[in-house]
């Protein structure tokens, strides 16, 4: 059976989905840091709705 063949989130070059690339879902390590720099400048995010805090139980004595 043939691994499955993934996209590059990165750069969109085809990638063997196996054990022996450790990049995977990315292409390489260049890949792999471009898109960890885009998450520390806070260019991707992942969309949060604001939740109502819960009401907490009293505590007991």
């Amino acid at each position: 059976m043939k691994p499955p063949i993934v996209t590059c989130p990165t750069c969109k070059a085809a990638v063997h989905w196996t054990t022996e690339n450790r990049w995977k879902p990315f292409c390489s390590e260049r890949c792999k840091m471009i898109d960890l720099g885009q998450w520390a400048a806070e260019k991707f995010r992942v969309p949060a709705e604001e939740q109502e805090p819960e009401d907490e139980p009293p505590l007991a004595q």
